[in-house]
């Protein structure tokens, strides 16, 4: 029996998003772009799903661009207005704790002359206001923060800075793809310029997304040939993914009202059942704000890879909150910045709870803990399974 408990790194397509994306991979395969018939069903499918998205983030069907899912998107703003608005020399502020979809977009600004500068956070994960603010005393071009973090699930307090950046005339990107589906997300009343989400992670399909791009915004764009999206990503729609990622959207209301309760008191019961059994165990980011289902524990003395994988040939998934590069693990830049000391960011894993999770899920993941980890301790954590 296998329980999935990372519903961070993706989630299952739900069976209506399914159902709604079929006809366009086959009976309805026309092209978007397309005058006749065949291509005006496509048109219509994708336009039906702008306004879904647009009508969840309250803003204008316009100001939406599909894309191929969350990297494309920040990538597309971090680059596009940089590109579009400003020239090397120019100050980029990312935070340091940002998905490396806007950090490695941020380090190639940096290799081709902006000045990247890295906002700081607190030991709970969350924006340092304060320190933001005396950076932003001086000209900057940008400004990127995440509304919630993968890592953690803290939420950021992008209104606050979107006021900031506001105020000092920054642009302000927000990567929102851990948000989206599990908080309210307003890019109009976070001040925001772009916001970038992603249709894997609300129970659609792969391979989609959406940016919004304030109406006031113009973006050079990453790739050429063709008009689609307004000019601003070229390239054949996605026509059953956009299908997919409208259906998500519309089902994510009741998710937020109905499933995301349960999930929330899910999650908390988990870890009053950890603290209880592992009084040791750290639990990162508990004392802010977090988006319902996500929960990262670090266990003293372990290393995070190996109770992963002894994990997962127990029937759990979860993740890592290290990775591994060059057969070395490296511990999270996420706790890195908050932070953590390297040991215990390195016996760190990520759960990440969902619809399809139970009380019963997590009372036999807490009993297979008790009986894996004095085991797991005595040998060191530090051969490989």
């Amino acid at each position: 029996m296998r329980t999935y408990f990372d519903h961070n790194a993706t989630t299952p397509v739900a069976e209506d998003v399914l159902n709604a994306m079929l006809p366009y991979l086959h009976e309805q395969f026309g092209n978007a772009s397309s005058s006749h018939f065949e291509g005006q069903q496509a048109r219509h499918a994708v336009e039906s799903a702008r306004a879904a998205v647009a009508e969840a983030l309250d803003c204008d069907p316009q100001e939406i661009v599909f894309t191929s899912g969350g990297t494309e998107s920040d990538n597309l703003a971090v680059l596009g207005l940089a590109r579009r608005y400003g020239k090397p020399g120019d100050r980029i502020l990312v935070s340091s704790i940002e998905h490396p979809a806007v950090r490695e977009a941020a380090r190639y600004l940096a290799d081709i002359g902006f000045r990247v500068e890295w906002i700081p956070v607190t030991p709970s994960g969350v924006i340092d206001l304060d320190a933001l603010d005396r950076m932003l005393s001086q000209p900057a071009l940008l400004v990127a923060v995440m509304a919630a973090n993968n890592e953690t699930g803290v939420v950021q307090p992008v209104e606050i800075i979107g006021q900031q950046c506001a105020e000092h005339g920054v642009y302000f990107h927000v990567d929102a793809v851990q948000a989206f589906g599990k908080i309210p997300v307003n890019p109009v009343t976070w001040q925001c310029h772009t916001l970038a989400i992603s249709g894997h992670k609300i129970y659609g399909p792969k391979g989609v997304g959406a940016l919004y791009v304030r109406h006031t915004i113009d973006l050079t764009p990453l790739q050429f040939g063709g008009t689609h999206e307004r000019g601003r990503r070229p390239g054949t729609e996605n026509v059953a993914g956009i299908a997919g990622l409208g259906a998500a959207v519309k089902r994510m209301k009741r998710l937020l009202s109905e499933v995301t309760p349960g999930i929330r008191e899910m999650r908390d019961y988990l870890e009053e059942q950890i603290l209880a059994h592992f009084p040791d165990a750290v639990i990162h980011g508990k004392e802010a704000p977090r988006v319902p289902n996500t929960s990262l524990i670090s266990f003293p003395g372990l290393e995070g890879e190996t109770l992963m994988m002894r994990l997962d040939l127990e029937g759990f998934a979860v993740s890592t909150g290290s990775a591994c590069a060059s057969g070395r693990i490296e511990p999270s830049h996420v706790l890195e910045a908050m932070g953590v000391p390297k040991e215990l960011a390195r016996g760190t894993i990520r759960i990440s709870l969902g619809m399809g999770n139970s009380k019963q899920d997590v009372d036999r993941f807490v009993e297979t803990l008790t009986r894996i980890l004095p085991a797991l301790r005595s040998s060191g954590c530090s051969r490989s399974l």
